[in-house]
């Protein structure tokens, strides 16, 4: 595998060229098609997968249907590192947005790299710290914030700043963002059409912009 394809990876940041060129030889690369599913929660699968192109969905979902987005994963994101530490099944499922090429690496590949580059198993704990904290912010949000509250929380991680305003680079149909934030896409549908009324979100094919600063209260 070429190692430019890892370079430009946070979690590879810290080891140097050499370090990367024994590690590239490790990776498998595989092209998976738009909607494909990855994991399915209760795997028992143990392979970390980097994203080198394409968008990720990871969720859970129950018996009855209803799923719950956890986060959604680009270039230079990874997932499945949990499964490098323990024997346990996969704890959530994952399908593709887009066409996708992943860089995977399968367990035993990974606990020979260790051995030789310690900085590599450091960057991935760096990395799940900084999951949990992800995660423990989710929590709060879901205890603590009303519908809107997570609505608005949820369009504000996602934006980023362009041309003065804040935009959201990605298709959100509502079914999607109540999937992100737990609630019914009935009620979501009603905050968006509330704030796109008010001036506060204009929408088109492709974007969602912020116009001004959220109102602190629907």
């Amino acid at each position: 595998m070429d190692i430019k394809l890892l370079q430009h990876i946070r979690l590879f940041a810290a080891l140097d060229e050499n370090d990367l060129q024994a590690l590239a030889k490790h990776f498998v690369q595989r092209h998976h098609p738009k909607n494909s599913i990855i994991i399915n929660e209760g795997d028992s699968t143990n392979s970390l997968y980097i994203i080198l192109s394409g968008r990720v969905k990871v969720f859970l979902n129950d018996e009855n249907g209803k799923e719950v987005t956890l986060n959604v994963e680009g270039p230079g994101e990874y997932f499945g590192e949990v499964s490098l530490f323990d024997d346990g099944k996969r704890s959530a499922s994952v399908i593709t947005l887009e066409n996708c090429q992943f860089a995977i690496l399968e367990k035993q590949e990974f606990l020979n790299c260790i051995g030789q580059n310690p900085t590599l198993a450091i960057s991935i704990i760096q990395g799940l710290t900084g999951r949990l904290r992800a995660l423990s912010e989710n929590v709060r949000s879901l205890a603590l914030m009303d519908v809107y509250g997570r609505v608005a929380h949820t369009l504000l991680e996602m934006a980023h700043e362009q041309d003065g305003h804040w935009v959201i680079d990605e298709k959100l149909t509502h079914v999607e963002l109540a999937n992100r934030v737990g609630a019914s896409s009935k009620m979501v549908s009603r905050i968006m059409q509330d704030l796109k009324k008010g001036g506060y979100i204009t929408k088109n094919a492709k974007q969602i912009i912020i116009e001004r600063p959220l109102p602190p209260a629907w």
